[in-house]
């Protein structure tokens, strides 16, 4: 029996003996505010500003809604934030009086191409977010540019409402119009603008002489030149002004 447990004592022990290894866990990712922006993006995208909640926040991170409360207030506190992340490093140049219309197709067209890089986020612009304190140089510098073209102080004031609705209402009315698309058997938006451009070519023109006469323009050009058509029309009506306040 001696000779036995010192047999045993020298054998190694069987592999399935053995303890199992733990694994060691992964390493916590303090969760922070900029997770919690980038993770409401990815919903975003996914789902919809109708879907987008705080819930859905939490379980795009894993963790407890209760924990994103320590770093935003809420759900419009979170979009504010969103909507801020967005337009990050947006900067208006010095003003130009030979250049200012130019300078504004410019800030106007990178502002819609932000808008246009998350699902709805034109729609959060247009139902939420009043601007806030944080946006206050952006605005300043715009009224500026429009004050160096020689606007008048009340047309100015509104200059930058009506460019901000106009940036807003377009992008909005691009993503609507692709949503629907993809909702319907439509399968691109060339397809759809022809199907568009055919009911108003079959209009009766007795009826509707002008419709008919101007339906196969209303869609024949891409986004981003009836974009820039749109700015036009702003920007020569904002000009005639400095033209008669300089007269």
């Amino acid at each position: 029996m001696v000779e036995s447990e010192r047999d045993d004592e020298a054998m190694p022990a069987f592999p399935w003996d053995r303890a199992p290894r733990k694994r060691a866990a992964p390493p916590r990712v303090p969760l922070t505010r900029q997770r919690i922006i980038d993770a409401a993006f990815v919903v975003l995208d996914r789902e919809g500003y109708d879907r987008l909640s705080m819930r859905q926040v939490a379980g795009e991170l894993g963790v407890a809604v209760s924990a994103l409360y320590a770093h935003v207030k809420g759900k419009e506190d979170l979009l504010q934030q969103m909507y801020l992340r967005l337009f990050e490093g947006l900067h208006l140049p010095e003003p130009d009086p030979e250049r200012w219309q130019e300078q504004v197709k410019e800030y106007a067209r990178e502002a819609r191409t932000r808008l246009l890089a998350h699902r709805d986020m034109a729609k959060i612009s247009m139902s939420s977010l009043p601007f806030g304190p944080e946006m206050l140089p952006a605005v300043e510098a715009l009224v500026a540019l429009f004050r160096t073209a020689g606007l008048p102080v009340q047309v100015a004031a509104a200059a930058g409402d009506m460019l901000s609705t106009f940036i807003d209402g377009f992008a909005y009315s691009e993503t609507m119009w692709e949503e629907r698309r993809r909702g319907s058997e439509v399968r691109s938006w060339e397809e759809l603008r022809e199907t568009l451009t055919a009911y108003f070519d079959a209009l009766p023109p007795d009826r509707f002489p002008h419709l008919s006469a101007i339906g196969n323009q209303m869609f024949t050009e891409d986004n981003d030149t009836r974009f820039d058509l749109g700015l036009d029309i702003i920007l020569r009506g904002l000009a005639s002004y400095a033209e008669r306040d300089a007269s």
